[in-house]
């Protein structure tokens, strides 16, 4: 029986050899003449095993790793096409504590199946939420899908069901599903993971979302720094095609749907849902001012859906498996899973999915290992370059998007970065400012010139000149960008720099400028 060999093709995997080790597994097994074939998968999300080897032997998945080409060779003396031991040898893969406890739903298939097969998919549960969805009406898949609590993944954290009945209700002609896949906050890679290593989720949800609203036409708005996820979603989607999974007959239904992947030229505000908007229409991507509503007038002019990559790809799962087996995790407000990206300065970094609720300190001490120098954990930034920093004080926080807000932070994208003792958060709260300058579209004056202002001041503070008249400003400059940008460039960015300030007074603090003696 041919053994399979997997290998992931996702891009962390690539970054640390993967594709060497592609090639040097391929030589052996022509060399040795065995009977085997290598599955290029996506990667489980455990980036300090990465590349992660797995032989399947008698059902299970044995895992080898990190493994480089040099180790290749050594690891077929050893026996690894049957799963022998090896230092490398990591056991059966699904047993490792990271994976073992988390909570997969919407990651289920992500390194477990071949990327673009779609046999593979559907054997692993696929399509079973679409199947489901072409037999209910419009109204009542967005019944189920509201009743799920599913919440949007992106950030803002809107309830996707009332988005979806705003636009089935919206008058028009022609409708659009608009997937938000220009993932540019630091520390945060889920959205590429399910782009590379289970795109038919994607679709899938994306397709669900069409029925349910009356929209005909799907785009992936993704970045060009994503070269992999775009190749790999734009195979997946033309093979969905061909399957019938997309085109003027979903799966046989009579309804149509179809998609288009787009890519932009990597500016962080085209993350904003209507310079999104504008950047499709093949426009600057500057922000437009509300209302109107995308769900009223968004692509086009049209009424639009906008959802983020894991919104969309959470659906399959909640058509497949009913709104109440979604809804009973999580706490309050905050329904189902996340998928929690641990990165920065800890030991072990990667996607960890798991109901909404676990403590930040159980999230960074526990799953992440704390740092990977050893040190004390300094500050932890949630929710990408415009998240708050959280001191160990706040560690406590459920990580929910009620009890973040309650101590004036953002779970965003859920992106998690971790500082240690060494961190100076004066450098980091200037950064945030300088960030927002660089990245500002321009069109509101508190972000185009607040920002700039900021890095000014910061500046000063820093070199000692009147800095508590100079922390007053810089507070001053953020109540004002909080409350008069246009977008949550401008508004978001006091979240870092007053939570650096208000956490951690004594790096705002420096010893007053002395000026040389005469």
């Amino acid at each position: 029986m041919t053994v399979r060999i997997y290998v992931p093709r996702d891009a962390a995997a690539l970054a640390l050899g993967a594709e060497k080790v592609a090639k040097a597994i391929a030589q052996e097994i022509a060399a040795r003449g065995f009977d085997a074939e290598i599955v290029r998968n996506g990667s489980r999300g455990m980036f300090w095993l990465e590349p992660l080897v797995e032989i399947e032997v008698a059902g299970k998945r044995i895992g080898y790793g990190p493994v480089k080409s040099k180790d290749v060779a050594d690891l077929f003396d050893a026996g690894m096409i049957d799963g022998g031991e090896h230092r490398l040898c990591l056991g059966e893969v699904e047993d490792l504590p990271f994976l073992k406890e988390q909570t997969r739903l919407t990651f289920a298939r992500c390194g477990v199946t071949d990327p673009l097969s779609l046999a593979d998919y559907e054997a692993h549960g696929g399509l079973a939420g679409l199947r489901r969805a072409v037999s209910m009406t419009s109204a009542e898949i967005v019944k189920e899908v509201t009743d799920s609590g599913l919440r949007g993944r992106g950030g803002a954290g809107f309830p996707t069901g009332i988005k979806w009945k705003t636009v089935l209700d919206a008058a028009g002609e022609r409708k659009y599903i608009v997937c938000n896949a220009d993932e540019g906050d630091s520390g945060t890679f889920a959205d590429r993971m399910i782009m590379e290593g289970d795109p038919f989720v994607l679709i899938e949800g994306m397709a669900i979302s069409g029925l349910a609203t009356g929209a005909t036409k799907g785009f992936v708005y993704t970045r060009s720094e994503y070269p992999h996820a775009i190749a790999v979603t734009t195979e997946a989607v033309g093979l969905a095609r061909q399957a019938g999974i997309l085109g003027p007959s979903v799966l046989g239904s009579g309804r149509a749907f179809d998609i288009e992947v787009r890519t932009g030229a990597g500016a962080y505000v085209c993350g904003e849902e209507t310079a999104l908007l504008n950047s499709l229409e093949g426009k600057r991507g500057i922000v437009r001012a509300k209302p109107p509503l995308p769900a009223h007038k968004g692509l086009f002019n049209c009424p639009t859906v906008i959802n983020n990559v894991i919104s969309l790809a959470s659906v399959p799962v909640i058509m497949e498996k009913g709104a109440a087996f979604y809804r009973d995790f999580g706490m309050g407000r905050s329904r189902g899973t996340i998928p929690l990206q641990i990165a920065g300065n800890v030991r072990y970094g990667g996607l960890f999915e798991t109901a909404f609720g676990l403590s930040l300190g159980d999230i960074v001490d526990k799953i992440g290992g704390g740092t990977v120098t050893g040190r004390p954990v300094k500050a932890v930034q949630v929710g990408g370059p415009l998240g708050a920093y959280f001191p160990r004080a706040l560690f406590d926080t459920p990580f929910d998007y009620e009890s973040f807000a309650a101590k004036d932070g953002l779970i965003g994208h859920a992106g998690i970065v971790v500082f240690d003792d060494t961190a100076d958060m004066l450098k980091q709260a200037r950064f945030a400012m300088e960030f927002c300058a660089v990245e500002s579209c321009g069109k509101c004056t508190p972000c185009r010139i607040g920002s700039t202002r900021g890095v000014e001041t910061a500046d000063k503070i820093a070199r000692g000149i009147e800095p508590e008249k100079n922390r007053e400003l810089l507070a001053d400059l953020c109540n004002t960008m909080k409350f008069g940008s246009l977008c949550a460039l401008g508004g978001f960015t006091p979240y870092p720099v007053m939570s650096a300030m208000t956490h951690f007074p004594e790096d705002f603090s420096p010893a007053p400028l002395v000026e040389a003696a005469e």
